[in-house]
């Protein structure tokens, strides 16, 4: 068969596939692209299609193929595993599920050390969340607005962005504070830091002192906001709203489902940047490299305050955790918050480049391997512009480049690749998001 018949079958088998999602699943299930594509095999950042077209990964499933797509020792521990045992539930002791919990307390800092292993960051944040108001007696919870915490009837409430709350809300004692965006910050982008970081603050006083009755259990903060568009808060602002919530009585709760495990550079964690030791810390995405985990960690007083029954049936699931405790040790063996820092730097570059040749782009930011550009319409009005940032989809996928959107209207790039990825892939990233960014300004 020759090789245009190859690729006339197989994009008919795409076609195929296509509408067949279409037919069988829920329309939220819905993929990027004005023509989807049908991903069939993958191996490190590199990704191909039904037709065999090969693409650079640099949206790693979302933050979570953290490693690279079927690492090898990812990929034997899961094999050696189904051949011992795949599900108990956790009603038994696995080993599993022991190693990954020591590894996590090992990294984790401060005393975080008790760990509940579920299988999501929606159920890690749920789990947090209960475990803040069984400790505390308390029930009214602090968000943050541009945040996302999953798609519970809980979690879409906590989530600071209307197009992802489908449902009317249901759950009292939930409030928003206002999401520490500089960008967007009514005091203006060109406002100092230490400026910013106060009326930041100041407005989550206020809504402490004025939406609550005084006596928070928690906020929830994620320590850069990722479906937000790769927000980062300005400096001292974590600092200090872990000072505020401690000073009503609450704790704080760091969302490291898209910033843990050294994807920020420097440290394991985002929060540790700035400094804090939070009260409890939930994670998902990146910990198993595309495994279903969710993981809660606190300490031990916080953990033994919760006396009442609870279970996850797949919570700690052999398989799972052994994906878990592979993918922690490579990060561990290969140092990836070293790893990230330098790649990300290297990113970096670049990008500002693009944000000097494109009037676009109003912002370049982000930490380690977690870098977005905010699209607008212009420099000065910067209102976001959502049709040019999915042109500018549209384009890196005809240079075969994967990349993601974000922000409230869909208007922020996002990056974020394997934590494994060499310079030169790197290097051949940009150049393609180059290329992209031509097409993408002479497509409007």
């Amino acid at each position: 068969m020759n090789s245009s018949r190859v690729t006339e079958t197989a994009s008919g088998q795409s076609t195929e596939m296509v509408t067949k999602h279409t037919g069988h699943l829920f329309p939220w299930v819905k993929p990027y692209y004005r023509e989807p594509i049908v991903l069939s095999d993958a191996e490190g950042v590199w990704v191909r299609d039904l037709e065999g077209r090969e693409y650079l990964d640099f949206f790693a499933g979302i933050l979570t193929t953290s490693i690279g797509h079927c690492h090898p020792d990812v990929t034997s521990a899961v094999e050696a595993q189904l051949h011992r045992i795949g599900h108990t539930s956790p009603l038994y002791v696995t080993e599993p599920q022991v190693l990954a919990a020591e590894q996590l307390a090992r990294l984790a800092p401060g005393d975080l050390r008790r760990s509940a292993f579920t299988n999501s960051g929606t159920e890690a944040i749920e789990t947090a969340l209960a475990a803040a108001c069984i400790y505390t007696g308390r029930s009214e919870i602090i968000a943050l607005r541009q945040g996302y915490s999953g798609r519970s009837a809980l979690a879409t409430n906590l989530t600071g962005h209307a197009s992802w709350r489908p449902l009317p809300t249901q759950v009292a004692g939930i409030k928003h504070a206002r999401a520490p965006y500089t960008y967007r910050s009514p005091l203006g982008p060109g406002a100092a830091e230490e400026e910013q970081t106060d009326f930041f603050i100041d407005d989550l006083v206020d809504v402490i002192e004025s939406a609550t009755g005084g006596r928070p259990a928690a906020l929830l903060a994620e320590t850069i906001q990722g479906v937000g568009g790769f927000i980062v808060p300005p400096r001292g602002y974590l600092w200090r709203a872990a000072e505020v919530i401690r000073s009503y009585g609450g704790l704080l709760i760091s969302d490291e489902v898209q910033t843990g495990f050294g994807r920020t550079g420097k440290v394991w964690f985002g929060i540790e940047h700035a400094g804090v030791v939070p009260d409890i810390m939930v994670m998902a995405k990146g910990i198993a490299n595309g495994f279903p985990v969710g993981a809660t960690i606190t300490t031990d007083e916080i953990a033994e305050a919760w006396t009442g029954h609870s279970i996850s049936t797949f919570g700690g699931n052999p398989i799972s955790m052994a994906a878990a405790v592979a993918t922690m040790t490579v990060m561990q063996r290969e140092d990836v918050r070293t790893l990230c820092e330098a790649r990300g730097a290297q990113v970096r570059v670049e990008m500002e480049r693009l944000c000097s040749d494109f009037d676009w782009i109003g912002e370049v930011r982000g930490m380690g391997l977690m870098q977005a550009m905010e699209i607008v319409d212009h420099p000065e009005t910067r209102r976001p512009d959502a049709a040019r940032a999915q042109a500018l989809l549209e384009a890196a996928r005809d240079e075969n480049l994967l990349v993601g959107v974000g922000g409230r209207y869909g208007h922020v790039v996002r990056m974020g690749p394997s934590m494994l990825v060499t310079e030169e892939e790197v290097d051949e990233a940009m150049a393609r998001l180059a290329r992209a960014c031509l097409a993408a300004d002479d497509a409007l």
